[in-house]
This record gives structure tokens, sequence and C-alpha cells, in this order.
């Protein structure tokens, strides 16, 4: 709301990597379809604080994202501490 966007405006959303569960129930409450997200957890497994970059850096790398996309990342930790960030490439 702050950035003046709807959820279909968002490309691609990255989140920290702890479990699909987590990421399919944030793709139904924010109304992003699960095929917006990158996931490489089915992968790699939790990768702990390095998953968004890890992600985003496959991302980028693979072409998914691109210049002018607006990719919005969500990390979590402990004691259910969480920041998120909207960029647009």
């Amino acid at each position: 709301k702050k950035a003046n966007l709807v959820p279909s405006d968002i490309d691609w959303v990255v989140l920290h990597q702890a479990n699909l569960r987590i990421i399919d129930m944030v793709s139904k409450k924010l109304e992003i379809p699960i095929v917006k997200f990158i996931v490489n957890i089915d992968r790699v497994g939790n990768t702990s604080s390095g998953s968004i970059p890890i992600v985003m850096d496959e991302g980028v790398r693979s072409g998914k994202i691109k210049s002018g996309d607006k990719v919005l990342s969500i990390g979590f930790g402990g004691g259910l501490s969480w920041g998120g960030l909207l960029v647009q490439w």
C-alpha cells in the first residue's frame, strides 16, 4: 500500500526459504500466484540468513528477474522478527 501498488503489480516475490508451506501460505494471503515466487528450498534446503540473497542471485542469473521488475522480498527470524523490501530492478 505504501508503494501505491496492488499484488498484481509485483513481478517476483523472494522469501526467506524456511519451508514450502510458509511460501504457499504467503502466496495465498497476498493473493500473488505461486508462479511469481522464486523458490530454491527444494534444491538447497534452508540456507538460513543466506536464503534471500541466494534466491535473488539465482533469479537474476536465470533471467527471471529483469530490468524494471518489481521484486518483493520478505525475511523473518527468531522471535517472529521480520522485514520486507520492495525494489524495482
